[in-house]
């Protein structure tokens, strides 16, 4: 689709003050560095499978301190008749694919987007990077079942950090097929798996489960995991109680698990990712306006969705939008979303949607109770307060 500017009077939906408690003053700005966002996690705490149904996870009602510790099913008496909750539709694919060298050494490659015809863009991991025209076996190759690919070179440019690659099936399949065929759903490292052996015991669960029930558009690296905890009971519960539903679309990209590196956050160079706002999402959005609703983001990636749309008028691109505390939100009002690694940039966005001082103490109290963390953990339920601190 190309890109269109499409120019919309600026989003002044309801701005509701936060019934949040924090220890920073108003008008105190704090400048933040990355040990900010740093906390100590047992490991137990980290989720390797889901919970038996998806909406019987744990649901961290965040809005106020104390917290209440609730159940997610239990979201949509939490809400309101005339809210908009909006999701990620973006669906995850095989990226994660398994191969050789021509010289025998193992390689892995992580595929981040489809270009044009059999072309691709590619993590690489391998002890020693071929060379651009080299050939590399994937799935067992050409000459046992699987695939071959060429390297072209680097990504997006000749020091680029990703690399292309052009795929060559038996049947000239499409890098889409391919994928599906061959690959495996790229799980985040944290998460432990037995991809490499081509036997992994848990591949038919996290097939169904490391999948939102309403994806739908084919691209994501990474699950938008606070989505995971939706089943239709949940839907159905929200379309009786007057809650309407819109979807954008966020190709989540592998740099989402990429660390920060830098204690200066100025520096950090955020990772680009394609996203989508449809128009029927945008006339959902004014409708929700006109009538006085709130806006709920399900997820960080809607938040940098529906962010990035609000700031730059572009309903279709890349983005590589960078929230830490100050930024001034300018749609969403209300967020769900899973908790989140050490660290790491979406720490960042909910401490700048929620407030620092409360989001640190939701997650002292979820340490305490013993919540369940990242992508297959439970969910928090966060309210939109005013920015106390700039970079």
């Amino acid at each position: 689709m190309p890109q269109c500017r499409l120019f919309f009077p600026p989003w002044n939906g309801p701005v509701r003050p936060s019934s949040t408690m924090t220890e920073t003053p108003a008008n105190a700005p704090r400048t933040f560095t990355l040990s900010d966002f740093d906390f100590a996690l047992p490991p137990e705490r980290i989720a390797q499978h889901p919970t038996a149904e998806r909406s019987a996870s744990r649901l961290l009602d965040g809005r106020s301190l104390p917290p209440v510790d609730r159940i997610f099913h239990t979201l949509p008496g939490l809400l309101q008749a005339g809210d908009l909750l909006v999701f990620n539709d973006t669906r995850v694919v095989k990226a994660r694919l398994f191969g050789e060298k021509a010289s025998g050494g193992k390689l892995e490659l992580l595929i981040e987007r489809v270009l044009t015809g059999n072309e691709v863009v590619a993590h690489m991991k391998v002890s020693k990077k071929p060379l651009p025209g080299s050939t590399v076996h994937l799935a067992g190759g050409l000459g046992a079942g699987g695939f071959d690919g060429t390297l072209l070179g680097r990504w997006p440019d000749a020091q680029g950090p990703l690399f292309r690659f052009a795929l060559h099936g038996p049947a000239h399949e499409s890098p889409w097929d391919l994928m599906e065929r061959h690959g495996h759903l790229p799980l985040p490292p944290y998460i432990e798996r037995q991809q490499h052996t081509g036997n992994d015991p848990d591949a038919a669960e996290d097939s169904q489960r490391y999948q939102t029930v309403f994806a739908r558009a084919p691209g994501a690296v990474a699950a938008p995991t606070a989505a995971l905890h939706f089943d239709e009971a949940v839907l159905a519960d929200l379309a009786r109680r007057g809650i309407e539903r819109a979807s954008v679309t966020l190709h989540v990209g592998a740099g989402t698990f990429q660390p920060v590196k830098t204690e200066n956050l100025a520096e950090h160079q955020m990772h680009s990712e394609w996203y989508e706002v449809p128009l029927a999402t945008l006339a959902a959005l004014e409708r929700c306006r006109q009538r006085g609703g709130r806006v709920v983001a399900v997820g960080t990636t809607t938040v940098r969705t529906l962010e990035s749309w609000a700031r730059s008028g572009l309903a279709t691109g890349d983005t590589n939008i960078f929230i830490t505390p100050g930024f001034a939100f300018q749609v969403v009002d209300l967020l769900v979303t899973n908790f989140h690694l050490p660290k790491s940039t979406l720490m960042m966005l909910v401490s700048a949607f929620a407030g620092y001082d409360q989001v640190m103490a939701l997650y002292r109290h979820a340490i305490a109770q013993e919540y369940r963390f990242f992508s297959y953990g439970d969910a928090m339920l966060l309210e939109r307060a005013a920015p106390t601190a700039r970079l």
